[in-house]
């Protein structure tokens, strides 16, 4: 199963659907599909909202707002998918720095999602305060115990 799985990874990387670090990106230089950030949205822009407004300037092929997890809202900012590149570059030409439901929005390509180092899901690993051996070799003075 793995196997096949590499085999799939493979072929999706050819055809640009999946950059080389293995994340979905959709690749803007084979003209598969173009993604563009869209920030500073206001919190009742709606994702049909969004994407009837982008859809002046060509076919959408995804319009996503990104919500907070606790609250619920939006967090400002989103993204649109457009099915040409040349769709995608009218609409940043057009609609960056122009206003959206009385807010201004900026928008620009966007880029691949970045991922911290580690195996804990992306974050860093708490690891505690110092022990005792370890904040002594930590200064340059060393330590008088008597």
């Amino acid at each position: 199963m793995a196997a096949l799985a590499r085999i799939g990874g493979r072929y999706l990387k050819s055809v640009g659907v999946i950059n080389a670090s293995g994340s979905c990106f959709v690749d803007q230089r084979r003209g598969v599909a173009t993604k563009l950030f869209v920030g500073g949205l206001s919190f009742y822009t709606t994702e049909q909202g969004l994407s009837e407004a982008f859809s002046q300037c060509g076919q959408v092929v995804e319009a996503q707002i990104v919500m907070d997890r606790v609250s619920d809202r939006s967090k400002g900012f989103g993204f649109v998918t457009f099915a040409s590149d040349d769709d995608a570059r009218k609409a940043l030409t057009e609609f960056n720095g122009q206003q959206l439901n009385g807010r201004v929005i900026f928008v620009d390509y966007a880029k691949a999602k970045q991922t911290f180092g580690g195996g804990g899901g992306g974050l860093p690993i708490a690891r505690g305060p110092p022990g005792p051996g370890e904040a002594a070799a930590a200064t340059s003075e060393p330590l008088n115990i008597e």
